[in-house]
């Protein structure tokens, strides 16, 4: 077979349709990834906003095949560079990761090849692309694009905010007829617009998808007896599939993993404080084995391209939607139905808020992140679609979706005008500075030597609360919280004080619907209600020929040292095991199968379904 190589040549400009069909083995373009491609081919830059799993990818990869020259790719981590260019080799592309764990033979011949025109894609870390020796290298080298992956990284309005992304706008001065593309799946009005002036795309075209991952189980859950409501998560409702956990801090992160592992899981830790040599071993097992469960801090995952992620648990809130909605965005890459849980308390947000105020940002930063928290507390505490109230964020149009669990267990709700008089009137007449256990207690009646002290068993009101339980009363003071009437004082150690907002409702009185508490309960599943997510039904036979496919696809992935998706993704597998095709121009239809995985992998997954149908 002649050498796809030979098939890139772009002394002619190929068309890009005809490659994403021959090379990725797709047989159409999605959503505004025509008119992006088209975009940068034609040396336009671009801001690209597409939801995870969607195909951004394909937005620059596509360009550098069709333009002179080689694709620079800015990517913020070694080992998502290294699984890409893995990736990208198999599909027939020449890709290189251009980082300081590189053999320096290695490193020269890469080098030599972008010089001469011969590399189509190369992934750097900004730091460095930025330093002035590479800035220099690549003078002498025909670029047909910079990309710029992870853009939110460039805003200080931004989930996660990196310094070096910020000095990526000189890349507009120092090689201003190079077009370059930003790309994100998460990033708010404000964030877009910082990101396009930082990186000097004023002048390019804005491509904003929609943020909908309908693929994806949204649930959110009080906090009650974390450990049992994990496992009862992992064991029951995703026995066998590979998931990731987060955590707030590395203590936890240790003590779960090592938890879950004794219970038998395939469970590992992932953090900044874990030595390096086993942090990367833990991070190959989960990019390469089957059903491994990755136990992490929000260090772990940005622009991790695992499409079999079928979960996605917070043991703790995160710092805004926007990284939960990045987080979650991890499971389900390939579309297939995917499942998000996350468990929350009133000690969470008071972590976080003292996290933001011991922080060295600017005032004007602490103020944008105590609103995005908010907004945060807003959507645990939410009767409504909890998808609804994610699009409408980004500003994007939603309509309950019917895939989350406020849609099919709409919480009840009851007129908690006199609950919230009550707690706000015992908030300011305790002083402003007491907690939700303090509170609680005032509104019960409960006396203490320190109530007593205070004298705050004589106010009006003390014991005016008892139609409510301590459970309940919480979950009162978290909505409120949540509706801006209460802030969390952080230097008081979690004390609340009443708002501008909180102020007025005390004066108006003018009604206000809460959800009304749920008392403890047993446990739940969340499969159960996992009901309207995008997959065919698949039947029993079906189900056990995609087992034996992904079985071979594991052993073949082993022998090679690789990711098993890299072969091809579970979506593809499931096609295979559904339509069984009987030789090459029927599998060839298969989405995912473009020409070199036809000729590497074809003749073994065809003799794979003949011998599964014989036997069966």
């Amino acid at each position: 077979m002649v050498e796809l190589a030979q098939h890139l040549a772009k002394t002619v400009v190929p068309e890009p349709l005809a490659l994403l069909k021959r090379i990725y083995g797709y047989e159409s373009f999605r959503g505004e990834q025509a008119a992006v491609i088209a975009q940068v081919i034609a040396g336009g830059d671009a801001f690209v906003l597409m939801p995870t799993g969607s195909g951004k990818s394909l937005c620059y990869q596509l360009p550098s095949l069709c333009r002179d020259g080689v694709g620079i790719v800015v990517s913020p981590l070694i080992a998502l560079m290294q699984d890409q260019v893995a990736a990208l080799e198999e599909l027939g592309i020449r890709a290189v990761a251009i980082h300081s764990n590189m053999e320096p033979g290695a490193a020269a011949a890469a080098k030599r090849a972008m010089r001469e025109g011969t590399m189509d894609l190369a992934y750097v870390a900004p730091e460095r692309l930025l330093m002035e020796d590479f800035l220099t290298f690549l003078d002498e080298v025909p670029i047909a694009l910079f990309a710029i992956d992870e853009a939110h990284c460039v805003s200080q309005w931004g989930h996660d905010f990196r310094p070096h992304y910020m000095q990526l706008g000189l890349l507009a001065e120092r090689f201003p007829k190079v077009p370059r593309i930003a790309l994100t799946a998460t990033a708010d009005a404000p964030t877009r617009r910082d990101i396009i002036e930082r990186l000097k795309l004023t002048q390019g075209k804005s491509f904003v998808a929609g943020f909908d991952r309908p693929n994806i189980f949204y649930r959110i859950a009080e906090k009650l007896n974390p450990r049992a409501q994990l496992l009862h998560y992992v064991t029951e409702d995703h026995a066998g599939e590979c998931g990731i956990i987060y955590c707030l801090s590395r203590k936890q992160v240790d003590e779960t993993a090592a938890w879950l592992k004794g219970l038998g899981l395939n469970a590992y830790p992932y953090h900044a404080g874990l030595e390096p040599t086993l942090r990367t071993e833990n991070l190959q097992r989960f990019m390469r084995e089957e059903a491994v469960i990755m136990v992490a801090t929000i260090a772990f995952g940005m622009g991790i391209d695992k499409p079999d992620v079928r979960f996605v648990a917070h043991l703790n809130i995160p710092k805004n939607i926007e990284a939960y909605y990045q987080e979650t965005g991890r499971a389900g890459r390939d579309g297939l139905p995917s499942d998000t849980l996350m468990l929350y308390s009133a000690g969470d947000a008071a972590q976080l808020r003292s996290f933001i105020e011991d922080s060295t940002a600017s005032d004007q930063q602490k103020r944008i992140e105590h609103h995005k928290l908010n907004a945060l507390l807003g959507l645990c505490e939410a009767g409504g679609c909890r998808r609804q109230i994610i699009l409408e964020y980004f500003g994007d149009h939603g309509t309950p979706c019917g895939n989350c669990d406020t849609c099919q267990n709409p919480p009840e709700r009851f007129d908690g005008t006199t609950a919230a008089l009550k707690a706000l009137s015992a908030v300011y007449r305790t002083g402003q500075r007491f907690g939700v256990a303090y509170l609680t207690d005032v509104l019960l009646g409960k006396t203490s030597e320190r109530m007593q002290q205070f004298g705050h068993d004589q106010i009006k009101t003390f014991g005016v609360g008892t139609e409510f339980s301590k459970h309940a009363w919480q979950s009162i003071f978290r909505q409120l919280i949540a509706a801006n009437l209460l802030r969390v004082d952080v230097e008081q150690h979690g004390g609340l004080s009443l708002t501008a907002l909180g102020q007025e409702f005390l004066k108006s009185q003018d009604p206000l619907w809460l959800c009304k508490p749920q008392e403890r309960q047993g446990k739940r599943t969340a499969r159960a209600t996992r009901a309207t997510a995008t997959a065919a039904p698949v039947n029993s036979a079906d189900e056990a020929l995609f087992q034996t496919l992904r079985a071979l696809r594991t052993e073949l992935a082993a022998v090679q040292n690789l990711p098993p998706y890299v072969i091809f993704h579970d979506r593809t597998l499931r096609e295979l095991a559904q339509v069984k095709p009987k030789d090459t121009e029927n599998m060839r239809a298969i989405s995912g199968v473009g020409d070199r995985k036809m000729e590497r992998y074809g003749a073994v997954f065809l003799a794979c379904i003949r011998e599964h149908q014989e036997t069966a």
